[in-house]
């Protein structure tokens, strides 16, 4: 698993993958996608998530504070041939004004939102971005599930146990060192300890900021384990994701689609 995250072209092509064959659809069932949308993707890397929509005729905009990943995107668009699409900047998204890029049908976050620190901020803060009638996508893995530490990246075997990450703070952080991590692979895997998410803090946090939810899936199986494992994606059985805290456990992706509550007469009932 650690190998697969090494070769970036390959995440590239995985992130385009998944998101054209199941998150596209899944927005599309309530916010359908067409050629004259401004797409905006939190935290995109090297840009995988966003090649679909360029593809289909959008305006796409991606925003990271990684510089080294922003790099490489604009090298793999080159290579494409799409010609200053997507506008990337390379900056933290609270040193940067909606005046100054404008407003977006949809704003993506593909397993993102965990990363970040001080989530009910955040989630204050991003809905400047939004149309009126725009849409946010979400799709993470609960805290609480095997590898929602991302262990699975971890350079040694020991440090890739599943749950491993639901030691006490102190415990896990020495651990990592006892299993062999360097000290970068260490500090980031201590970051996400502190801003990893459950579902039900998800849930609050969409809520208190003024936002409701269009649609929200949980994955047994997460869609992008068929590029990676070959395994079909599995929704929750309904009596299992009924289950509040649970849940977070047998759960490894949410996907979720939430809108301004002003803007519930542009949407449809979700089913």
């Amino acid at each position: 698993m650690a190998q697969r995250h090494k070769n970036r072209k390959q995440y590239f092509e995985e992130q385009a993958y998944t998101t054209q064959k199941y998150v596209m659809p899944y927005i599309a069932q309530i916010k359908p996608i067409s050629p004259d949308m401004r797409i905006l993707e939190i935290g995109c890397g090297e840009g995988g998530n966003m090649k679909p929509f360029i593809e289909m005729g959008c305006e796409v905009t991606g925003i990271d504070i990684n510089e080294e990943q922003l790099g490489r995107a604009r090298h793999f668009f080159d290579d494409l041939g799409f010609d200053n699409n997507p506008r990337l900047i390379a900056d933290d998204i609270y040193n940067i004004k909606a005046e100054e890029i404008g407003s977006f049908d949809v704003i993506m976050m593909r397993d993102v939102i965990e990363h970040i620190p001080d989530q009910n901020r955040f989630m204050g803060y991003v809905g400047d971005f939004l149309k009126k009638d725009g849409v946010i996508f979400f799709g993470f893995p609960p805290w609480f599930m095997p590898y929602g530490g991302h262990q699975q990246m971890c350079k040694t075997r020991l440090g890739r146990l599943p749950y491993i990450h639901l030691l006490p703070r102190p415990l896990y952080q020495k651990y990592l060192e006892w299993a062999g991590e360097n000290d970068r692979a260490v500090a980031t895997r201590m970051e996400i300890y502190d801003t990893g998410i459950s579902i039900e803090r998800f849930n609050r946090i969409v809520r208190k900021n003024g936002y409701e939810f269009l649609d929200e899936t949980l994955y047994l199986l997460n869609p992008n384990y068929e590029v990676k494992f070959s395994l079909k994606p599995k929704k929750q059985l309904p009596f299992l994701r009924s289950i509040p805290f649970l849940r977070n456990f047998y759960t490894s992706c949410c996907y979720a689609l939430v809108a301004k509550k002003t803007s519930r007469p542009f949407f449809q009932n979700p089913s």
